[in-house]
């Protein structure tokens, strides 16, 4: 390889997401996946309709504390049986259990349609939970089975296209079904739906590829408490995961407050109705989904943080914007008394300006949340994926229950919406420097590559040789100034290890430098460090050495010392050789 293509030169990677969805290892499970969030969404927002305008009145009960235990009902599962689920998917083989829990969901589907006709709220909420404990069962195996389906590098377009249709999925859900379920021969029509949603989804499912289990000898521990903390434990070992998994648990905390507030927003701020509501949800959800697709674009099959912090920045400013577009954009209805309409609504200029900044929000946040998934699939332990999966949405369903108590009690001191809009947005800008603070190698690495692109013009030849090299490997390159090490750890599309002098990182400035690499501080003056080394390659770790042991004075290669072959020798460890050209003219 030869610094002397941009890193986008990874196009050699297939940057454009959508050719998945022409391979049968993805189309079944995108789908089948698909299927199922549109099928929870068409049910949960019919339960809500109906318990809203006839069934919590002819019973003469609270409907809106109904609803709320019925959010609650569904979120319930995800703590009951994720542990469950993990070690499930772990233990056995993916594709089989995905075709099992669709089943489920069609028998589900049958005792939905029972409810719906006798219109019992008891039957109705019993199968939210059981639809609650389908879906803490699918999660794990749907984000599982990727990384044994997809290359590395289709990782970061496979999560997006899964998370932008969720997205979708969720948005035609509710909407379709709150036409239908309250419409003339409404029963007939959700139950046909959400039974044909079920049937597709299986049969859909049936063409997802084997995924071998990756754990057979597993033993399945029924006390869900326990395997519960325990898998919590697990990921919060491995430093970059369990970071991850905060960061989505944040996303889905933010998420839920906006989303839960919607209603109230629209008819206290703007006094709008349901249809504003409805709009209002599209935009955010078309938001998540189009940011989504953006992230694979900007990344280009890069597993990387390194757009997270961008996209936490761009919630907090388009967030706070929508605390002022709130209260200037508010529409005053013709009557006293009245709702408008999304016609209505539209005609005010203002209101524009509120629906970009919560489509800037949505956006930013599908830019955030992406990486971060795919972040999980490479660096946690293949073996202890699902379960890593697992405790992922133990956290965010405790995060989504702490922003509806958190929401509850700022409503209880009286605060208005718009300023619970403004604080999250507050509260994000602060997440936003801690994921710069805890992730620097992604932050910092992002930042010297456009540095190095603006003063001086790197090209990179030959990625495709490094990319395709084993993971246990020497990496040698030639020393043609100070820069090397920065600019190669800069541009390489993982995190190598660099052998760094001792003297060299004892400096102040090679303390900050550092801060973006793996770095392996060695005494050349002792023979014993290379064992260290050794070791290091021997544990999987690419290693980085100049084999010249000094900068050139002549511009050409200095004498090159065998140490570098030696270790690649011992460790069977392929060489990947880097020339560097040019850096000894930069100032």
């Amino acid at each position: 390889m030869i610094f002397s293509s941009d890193p986008l030169i990874l196009h050699l990677m297939n940057d454009h997401q959508f050719h998945l969805l022409k391979t049968k290892r993805f189309l079944p499970l995108f789908i089948t996946q698909t299927l199922g969030a549109f099928n929870d969404n068409a049910f949960k927002n019919a339960l809500v309709m109906l318990v809203t305008y006839q069934t919590a009145i002819r019973a003469g009960m609270d409907g809106r504390l109904i609803i709320t235990a019925a959010a609650g009902v569904f979120i319930l599962p995800f703590f009951l049986f994720s542990a469950l689920a993990g070690q499930l998917a772990d233990k056995f083989e993916k594709a089989m259990l995905i075709r099992r829990i669709k089943l489920f969901e069609i028998g589900l589907m049958v005792l939905a349609i029972i409810g719906f006709m006798f219109q019992n709220i008891y039957w109705l909420m019993a199968v939210l939970f059981l639809l609650g404990a389908q879906s803490a069962l699918f999660g794990p195996l749907k984000y599982g089975i990727l990384p044994q389906h997809l290359q590395k590098d289709e990782l970061v377009g496979g999560n997006s296209l899964i998370e932008a249709s969720t997205f979708v999925a969720i948005l035609l859900g509710t909407i379709i079904s709150g036409l239908l379920v309250l419409s003339e021969n409404g029963i007939v029509l959700i139950s046909t739906l959400i039974m044909g949603s079920a049937l597709a989804g299986y049969i859909a499912s049936r063409s997802i590829p084997r995924a071998a289990a990756v754990d057979g000898a597993l033993k399945i521990n029924s006390n869900f408490l326990a395997e519960t903390l325990s898998i919590i434990r697990h990921a919060a070992g491995q430093r970059t995961v369990f970071l991850s998994i905060l960061g989505i648990s944040w996303f889905w905390f933010v998420g839920a407050i906006y989303l839960a507030q919607f209603p109230t927003y629209v008819r206290d701020v703007f006094r709008a109705d349901e249809q504003v509501v409805t709009l209002f949800l599209a935009v955010f959800s078309l938001g998540i989904g189009t940011g989504s697709l953006l992230c694979s674009r900007l990344l280009k099959g890069e597993v990387s943080a390194k757009y997270v912090p961008l996209g936490a920045l761009g919630m907090t400013l388009f967030g706070i914007d929508l605390y002022f577009a709130g209260g200037s954009g508010a529409f005053i209805a013709e009557e006293e008394g009245s709702l408008a309409n999304a016609a209505a609504f539209l005609t005010h200029l203002g209101n524009w300006r509120v629906l970009v900044d919560l489509f800037g929000v949505a956006v930013c946040g599908g830019v955030y949340i992406v990486p971060l998934y795919t972040l999980i699939q490479v660096r946690s332990d293949p073996r202890h994926l699902s379960r890593t999966i697992a405790s992922n949405n133990v956290l965010n369903a405790f995060f989504m229950v702490a922003a509806a108590v958190l929401t509850m009690v700022l409503l209880k001191l009286e605060w208005t919406i718009p300023q619970i809009y403004l604080g999250v947005a507050a509260a994000n800008g602060v997440a936003a420097i801690i994921v710069c603070r805890l992730l620097p190698q992604d932050v910092i690495k992002g930042l010297a590559r456009r540095l190095f692109r603006l003063l001086y013009r790197v090209d990179i030849i030959g990625m495709e040789n490094y990319i395709s090299a084993d993971e246990r490997a020497v990496i040698v390159i030639n020393h043609t100034s100070f820069l090397d090490g920065a600019l190669v750890g800069s541009f390489l599309p993982d995190t190598p290890t660099f052998a760094v002098n001792t003297a060299i990182t004892k400096k102040w400035w090679a303390r900050i430098a550092f801060l973006a690499f793996d770095v392996l501080p060695l005494d050349p003056t002792n023979p014993m460090s290379v064992k260290s080394l050794v070791r290091a390659v021997q544990e999987g770790r690419r290693c980085v050495i100049f084999p010249e042991g000094r900068i050139t004075v002549t511009g050409a290669l200095m004498k090159v010392y065998e140490g570098p072959g030696a270790i690649a020798d011992i460790t069977n460890a392929s060489l990947v050789p880097i020339l560097i050209e040019g850096s000894q003219y930069t100032p």
